[in-house]
């Protein structure tokens, strides 16, 4: 791999290297970390249950907030280091299970499981006594009348999943830290939005000190444009919510959608806008060559969809279809495999570049010549582990992983686990942290391990419910190069690690307990829940139907895997890369093609728009390099100022939902 491109090496120096590194993890963070498990934990949940919603950002900056003015009025400092773990603690807590939107810790999933054993859907399906005992107690466990997990059907269960919580903190750990030293130490890839936290850190920092700078007006002016424009976004639909039987959305979220109002004109094209100001924020930080890329894509739909419809490769589309149902149609016919194609051919471009960027430098080496920048030494002084550590600890978790699977599921082929574990997660993470690397954003390649399921032949729903090791830890490069990016050393986050999961699991346990206690879950006191728990357990039952005794049926997957689309999207992805790096032009531009693959339209005309300000107005303005700087630092305010209005949004849903529920 040469040279990065200018505008990559632009992204690269948005934030000096830091000149010392410092551990960030102290009796603050600890203070910290218990504030979230036990007071803000409760409410992720309760809103999750209630309006399907998870608190993201609102949990990260409110708690950073909170303490950098705690701190202030006690005439503390606040150190960068110190604040980014923080906000890598409460990011721990915003993180749901699934598609669920259902936040708080690792019982989560079993508190679906306690549903889905005993809903209509498993009944209906045939499935309901079928699911393993290690996964959930039976449909008539006196566990599940009681509503309790203080039984001994729980034991096997709570055992295996704290076996799998355990494996995933060494798998994710050592993959993710071995893909940091590659595309960030070695390839010298920016992370362009790895700035944005890094530098909102930095930001909020200042504050309890006398050295404000920049950083800090410009973050308040992004929290001041997120709280106004979040007031009308979020705030209104919420309150009016809690006393209208109708909310009222002055803005329309998530987006407007014109599919059916083009399809005579635009036949099988999803059509439509989002009104989300965060989006034209997001084309300010995002590579704009990379905006581009996914801008011809979106255009170049809505002349190859009708043609594509005509011919009969989208069957699926009909009018009167809507965006949500147009793009899965779509999906099915044509892009599914494309999308897989153009991943591979990620993968294939960035291994080649690596083995290229590795073999000049060791010619130059040979020939007494300076080589290309980066280096897997490491950097003095951030106290990295060794390299082969990090392999060493991905290797010996996803071993146990395939233990795990050979004990629970003995009868499905251990290759398929050995397959998943070693080649086809970390295939899938290194594609992702490139992506990342290179544009901010990436898109998983959906249904692959549904599809190896069917296709193995294999007869039983237990192997659904197996841990097999199909993971992607591409984002833990970049929360790696955020760690880099705020000074802290590699140590910081593995005592944060050690610190939040014997507290996340206790809370989630006692707060899902207590929950669960008070009424069943779902009922009419989490309305969310209630509609939307039959509609995922429908979904997923059909999976797991697919493989039962006598199936016969075509799966989704065997209708959208068509391994011709697959090949031509690889042979895509290389020709075009291969044009564009003869040409000296921007390389940016096929990644930001298969990003937009996975991209509805709707998204990226915003985005283009602010690319546009930012390239052609904000740019010739300020200086590349200072108005980069400014659009993370306006990025990470926007999102704190969206999530404040999020925390009291929810503070009055909470109170409103608490009152509705009283008889008097």
């Amino acid at each position: 791999m040469a040279q990065l491109d200018p505008e990559l090496e632009l992204y690269r120096g948005l934030m000096d290297q830091p000149e010392q590194y410092e551990d960030g993890f102290d009796v603050k963070t600890i203070i910290g970390a218990l504030f979230i498990g036990f007071v803000m934990m409760p409410g992720a949940i309760y809103l999750g249950l209630v309006a399907g919603r998870n608190l993201g950002p609102a949990a990260e900056w409110t708690t950073i907030i909170l303490f950098t003015e705690i701190a202030r009025r006690s005439f503390i400092t606040l150190k960068r280091q110190e604040v980014y773990i923080l906000f890598y603690i409460a990011a721990a807590l915003a993180s749901t299970h699934g598609g669920l939107q259902l936040a708080g810790g690792v019982f989560a999933g079993k508190m679906f499981s306690q549903y889905f054993v005993r809903s209509p859907a498993a009944k209906g399906l045939g499935i309901a006594y079928r699911i393993p005992d290690w996964v959930v107690p039976g449909p008539d466990s006196e566990a599940l009348m009681k509503r309790t997990f203080l039984h001994p059907d729980w034991i096997y269960p709570t055992i295996i999943l704290l076996l799998g919580v355990v494996l995933s903190r060494l798998n994710w750990f050592g993959l993710g830290y071995a893909l940091f030293r590659i595309t960030s130490d070695y390839e010298r890839l920016p992370f362009p939005y790895a700035a944005i936290t890094a530098q909102g850190s930095t930001a909020l920092a200042e504050t309890t000190t006398k050295t404000e700078t920049w950083r800090w007006r410009v973050f308040a002016i992004g929290a001041m444009i997120g709280l106004v424009f979040g007031a009308f976004y979020v705030g209104i639909p919420t309150v009016t919510g809690v006393i209208m039987t109708k909310p009222l959305q002055l803005i329309p979220i998530p987006f407007v959608d014109l599919s059916r109002n083009t399809e005579n004109v635009l036949p099988a094209v999803p059509t439509g806008f989002v009104c989300d100001l965060g989006t034209i924020i997001a084309g300010f930080v995002v590579p704009f060559w990379a905006v581009v890329g996914s801008f011809v894509t979106a255009v170049a739909t809505f002349i190859i969809n009708p043609a594509m419809h005509r011919a009969g490769v989208l069957q699926n589309w009909t009018p009167g279809m809507d965006t949500i149902q147009t793009q899965f149609a779509n999906h099915i016919d044509f892009y599914f495999s494309i999308h897989i194609g153009t991943a591979f051919a990620v993968a294939f471009i960035g291994i080649a570049g690596i083995l290229a960027h590795f073999y000049r430098n060791r010619r130059a080496d040979e020939e007494g010549r300076e080589h290309e920048p980066g280096t897997l030494a490491g950097v003095p002084g951030r106290g990295d582990i060794p390299f082969w550590l990090a392999i060493a600890m991905f290797l010996v978790s996803t071993a146990g992983y395939v233990w795990l699977c050979a004990h629970l599921v003995p009868r499905f082929p251990l290759a398929w686990v050995i397959f998943f574990g070693f080649i086809f997660t970390p295939l899938e993470s290194y594609v992702d942290a490139r992506m990342k690397g290179l544009t901010g954003q990436w898109v998983r390649i959906p249904m692959v391990k549904q599809g190896v399921i069917i296709l193995s032949g294999y007869k039983g729903i237990d192997i659904w419910f197996a841990p097999i090791p199909e993971f992607d830890h591409g984002q833990r490069a970049q929360q790696f190069r955020v760690l880099e990016l705020t000074g802290n050393k590699v140590i910081s986050l593995v005592k944060a690690e050690l610190l939040i999961l014997p507290i996340v699991i206790f809370c989630s346990l006692l707060y899902w307990q207590f929950i669960w206690r008070l009424a069943p879950i779902p009922s009419v006191n989490y309305p969310y829940a209630q509609k939307m728990w039959h509609l995922h357990a429908l979904q997923q039952g059909l999976w797991l139907s697919a493989t039962l005794p006598g199936a016969e049926r075509e799966t989704i997957f065997e209708q959208a895997f068509k391994w011709q689309f697959v090949l031509g999207g690889f042979g895509f992805g290389i020709i075009a890369y291969g044009i564009l790096a003869g040409l000296k032009l921007p390389t940016l531009l096929i990644y930001g093609v298969v990003r937009g693959l996975g991209h509805l339209p709707h998204f990226v005309f915003p985005e283009m728009v602010g690319a546009l300000i930012s390239q052609f107005y904000m740019i010739p303005r300020f200086g590349a390099r200072r108005w980069k700087q400014y659009a993370t630092v306006l990025s990470a305010g926007y999102a704190c100022g969206m999530g404040l209005v999020g925390m009291g949004a929810v503070a009055f849903a909470l109170i409103g939902q608490a009152v509705s529920q009283m008889p008097y």
